[in-house]
């Protein structure tokens, strides 16, 4: 049975700084933008808003502009101008595959970039039903004091599983936020903590407006592995960026979500040398990867099956973009 979406009140500001303005003098509110992960925790009671504010109306988010600093995106434009943009798809392959390879085609017509990489995370234990939850004494991450997760740890384990985040950090994003003081600029991989109840460096009445990206130069490539081959979100979600220098060496990053609270950078052990053995190199990547991730009993399928999908993707898009 679908449940009931619970009231609240609408407000469409027609810019960012009236957008700025409306969550600061609302404390209560809530920014919506494509609205297609927000609107079914409002159905569960996994979010409450007695106000929203909709980004959709502001034309300033809704760009994609090619400067000689990089590549600007607004938080605004959907993953399928994304997926269908020639120019990223060119030039920052894996921001194109991994936007192609969110949710559904109807999904990526109104789900947006800001969303995407705002997305809330996710337990096996929280993405419930309000009766499962409240029976089961609820959960760290909402009205409970325990993760269901890790009972004798004292922090939530919930799972980031936005797509677009490790291609963004592989290309070396950066993420901008206006506040009512301003706006500021970080790494993308900064915006992000492991937390799954408070995941994002993100302060009350602050909205991420852009992602930026330097001028292009690797060669990149996003794959997930999931139960489903649509809509499902990743269990363990990899892209990899590869830039290769005159002489010869290849350097490799390597950005992974699904497995923490917070999508995981790494940047391997140095680069891959011309002369080098190319299978000591990869084993040595792949088992960097499966200390770095700590997947955790965040969805029905084992840990240690997502840890191992990690690493093996990660040498695989490593060795094919040599």
């Amino acid at each position: 049975m679908t449940e009931a979406l619970p009231q609240f009140q609408l407000l469409a500001p027609g810019s960012v700084a009236e957008a700025v303005a409306a969550l600061n003098e609302t404390p209560d509110a809530v920014v919506c933008a494509g609205g297609t992960d927000l609107v079914v925790q409002l159905r569960k009671g996994l979010a409450e808003a007695e106000t929203l504010v909709s980004l959709s109306g502001i034309a300033e988010l809704n760009t994609i502009e090619v400067t000689d600093a990089g590549l600007s995106i607004g938080a605004g434009v959907t993953l399928a101008d994304i997926e269908n943009d020639a120019g990223i798809a060119r030039d920052y392959p894996a921001v194109a595959k991994a936007a192609s390879m969110i949710a559904g085609p109807s999904h990526r017509t109104v789900a947006t970039v800001g969303g995407n990489l705002c997305l809330d995370t996710r337990c096996v234990y929280y993405n419930q039903s309000h009766w499962w939850r409240k029976s089961n004494a609820f959960c760290l991450k909402y009205k409970g004091d325990i993760c269901h997760v890790a009972p004798k740890g004292n922090r939530c384990r919930a799972a980031f599983s936005g797509d677009l985040a490790p291609a963004l950090m592989a290309h070396g994003g950066e993420i901008e936020i206006v506040s009512p003081t301003g706006a500021r600029r970080l790494p993308l991989a900064e915006f992000y903590q492991e937390d799954g109840a408070d995941h994002l460096k993100l302060a009350a009445g602050e909205i991420v407006v852009a992602v930026h990206l330097p001028p292009p130069g690797p060669a990149s490539d996003y794959e997930k592995i999931r139960v489903r081959d649509s809509i499902d979100f990743p269990l363990a979600g990899v892209a990899v960026a590869c830039s290769k220098s005159d002489d010869g060496q290849a350097r490799f990053t390597v950005a992974i979500t699904g497995t923490n609270s917070m999508p995981v950078l790494i940047e391997p052990d140095g680069p891959l040398l011309p002369d080098a053995d190319k299978e000591v190199y990869f084993a040595a990547l792949g088992k960097q990867v499966q200390k770095s991730v700590s997947p955790q009993r965040t969805t029905t399928i084992a840990p240690h099956y997502r840890r191992l999908s990690a690493a093996a993707v990660t040498v695989r898009l490593a060795r094919a973009l040599l």
